[in-house]
């Protein structure tokens, strides 16, 4: 990878407003709502990188954040990937770590004034992220779990993907397309003759993706595009206004 991809990469993941500009945004605006991007650190097979969950997490983010007045925060890069532990470069922290590290914010977020958070997961894998919002929801605390299956779905309709979300699990259309439009500079050759699918995955949580897929993807790769990538974000951005409708309208106590 040359420093200019790397550049590139790292603007995508750090925003780089300052202090007055997030002073500005918040100026008159009744609800302050906060994006936080949760990803990965694990293998996406031969062509897409292991910071792929991330990517994908920081584009719906930098999407949404262009779509909406909304506080947009550096992701969280390494959470629960250990069915990926068989591939080399993977890392993973406890769901009990991420639990805390996502807690952790959103109180901090609540001291500063900014009530709403919306975790944007970018990993599957993360399920404990559901709990998190669960739970702080039931405590009265205003946060929200995106994109649900739902918004990708309709996502999907837009877009024209035409794998499932079933077959499309790992490292196939969805992740290539989404990177060849918000980071073709980080797509490796390969992925036109990558495709493997394994629908049935029962055992997933016992034996890992290592029992079901050799080079670690699971989906069809070959059928991604940038055209694809670029709606795909466009449909989820506009699944993300009611998202947004809710948060501000519970903020203002309409």
């Amino acid at each position: 990878m040359s420093g200019s991809d790397i550049r590139s990469a790292a603007y995508g993941l750090v925003p780089t407003d300052t202090t007055e500009d997030v002073r500005t945004r918040g100026a008159g605006v009744s609800t302050q709502v906060a994006v936080l991007p949760v990803g990965s650190f694990e293998q996406h097979g031969p062509h897409l990188p292991l910071a792929t969950d991330t990517l994908v997490a920081c584009a719906i983010a930098r999407e949404i954040a262009g779509a909406y007045p909304v506080h947009l925060l550096p992701p969280v890069t390494i959470a629960c990937s250990h069915e990926h532990a068989a591939w080399p470069g993977t890392v993973s922290i406890s769901s009990v770590t991420l639990h805390a590290v996502v807690r952790d914010i959103a109180a901090s977020l609540r001291r500063s004034g900014v009530e709403a958070l919306v975790v944007v997961n970018g990993h599957g894998g993360n399920y404990v992220l559901g709990n998190v919002v669960q739970e702080s929801s039931a405590a009265g605390e205003r946060m929200a779990l995106f994109p649900a299956p739902e918004d990708w779905e309709a996502a999907l309709a837009r877009s024209g993907v035409s794998t499932s979300l079933l077959t499309d699990m790992h490292a196939g259309e969805i992740e290539t397309s989404i990177l060849l439009h918000a980071h073709p500079e980080l797509v490796r050759p390969g992925y036109e003759s990558a495709d493997f699918v394994a629908d049935d995955r029962r055992h997933l949580l016992t034996l890992g993706m290592s029992a079901y897929t050799d080079s670690g993807v699971i989906g069809r790769p070959s059928l991604g595009s940038a055209e694809k990538g670029k709606e795909l974000l466009a449909g989820l951005a506009d699944s993300f206004g009611a998202y947004f409708s809710l948060l501000t309208a519970e903020t203002s106590g309409s």
